[in-house]
């Protein structure tokens, strides 16, 4: 193949004439076959390397052809990712994490909201699906045996995050939602709290968690446990409308747990409408850890989930399966109860 002039590659620089990687790899001083792995396979390159070739690339203007390196690879470099919903930031968090640590493996991400539907999420799954991707990252363990069976057939790496089961699909990366549950009723009935309730909205996680309280308190001895269940999303106006139902009934509960940080932050906006004390009159407790829950007032007692690090052993878990590695096929993320001011 004729080598391109000088002035050829400067007209290159300048847009006039399509940058081949072979212009890269002229101008980044390493062979085409560097400049390929570099931008589809860069843990087959030193990181010096890679950023040398990333440099003349962003110099040049280079685009490569993703079409023709995935049809080279058998390969597609892509991720999809299925979420609940992206408006929620707990979630977002998540993805984002995911998507970074992707990136810096070469590979593009994908997204789908599912609306919290299981058959939302199988009719994004046989688009998505078409398209190839390498892998694919669900939210929780909640599919139909429609998505079930696509999953098998593809053969590609799946994570199951943010939840985990007895039936996992491949990989699980998650916490036990009943065992949140179950931390919140052992911690409070043990610092003498009575009368609980919960606050949730339509989420299978969230009712699992609720489910997993009034379990253990059964057990404990606390038999009546009210419960509010509203419609999604999570927002302040669910945690509003979820209290006024509460004080509706005698007596009034001593502590509301609610599915999330943004459902509880609409309960205290409620009990300082009401005119009551937090957590002198009623006691509050989200689920999430966002930073909206750190700066509320009082400050929100809440469950973190570390969502940045669930992000990375999602991520992690993944490359590793796609490097032809073995992966831990269930991974305890665990949780922790941060008490602040509410309660």
């Amino acid at each position: 193949m004729a080598r391109k002039s000088r002035r050829e590659l400067a007209l290159a620089e300048q847009g006039e004439i399509p940058v081949t990687v072979i212009d890269v790899a002229r101008v980044a001083g390493v062979s085409p076959i560097t400049v390929s792995r570099a931008l589809h396979r860069p843990e087959r390159v030193s990181e010096a390397t890679r950023e040398r070739v990333l440099e003349v690339v962003r110099e040049m203007g280079y685009v490569p052809n993703l079409l023709a390196g995935s049809l080279a690879s058998s390969k597609s470099r892509l991720v999809a990712i299925l979420l609940p919903t992206l408006a929620n930031s707990i979630f977002a968090t998540l993805v984002q994490s995911v998507m970074e640590r992707l990136t810096e493996a070469g590979y593009h991400s994908l997204l789908g909201p599912t609306g919290y539907s299981p058959e939302k999420e199988e009719a994004l799954l046989e688009a998505i699906l078409g398209r190839r991707p390498d892998a694919i990252v669900l939210t929780g363990t909640l599919h139909t045996d429609g998505s079930r069976a696509r999953l098998a057939s593809a053969g590609i790496p799946v994570v199951e995050a943010w939840d985990l089961s007895e039936h996992a699909l491949d990989m699980q990366v998650g916490f036990s939602h009943e065992e949140v549950g179950q931390l919140v009723a052992e911690h409070f009935h043990a610092k003498g709290y009575q009368r609980f309730a919960v606050i949730t909205v339509d989420d299978p996680r969230g009712i699992r968690r609720c489910d997993g309280m009034t379990r253990r308190l059964t057990e404990l001895g606390i038999d009546d446990v009210p419960v509010e269940v509203l419609p999604l999303p999570s927002t302040w106006s669910v945690g509003r409308e979820g209290l006024r139902g509460l004080l509706q009934r005698d007596p009034r509960p001593q502590l509301v747990f609610c599915s999330s940080d943004s459902v509880a932050l609409g309960v205290l906006a409620e009990a300082a409408a009401q005119g009551l004390r937090v957590p002198e009159d009623i006691a509050v407790l989200g689920f999430g850890d966002t930073v909206d829950s750190q700066h509320a007032h009082p400050a929100l007692s809440t469950i973190s989930v570390n969502s940045a690090a669930m992000g990375r052993t999602v991520a992690e878990a993944l490359l590793r399966r796609l490097a032809g590695g073995k992966a831990v096929e269930r991974h305890d993320t665990g949780f922790r109860l941060i008490e602040r001011a509410s309660t």
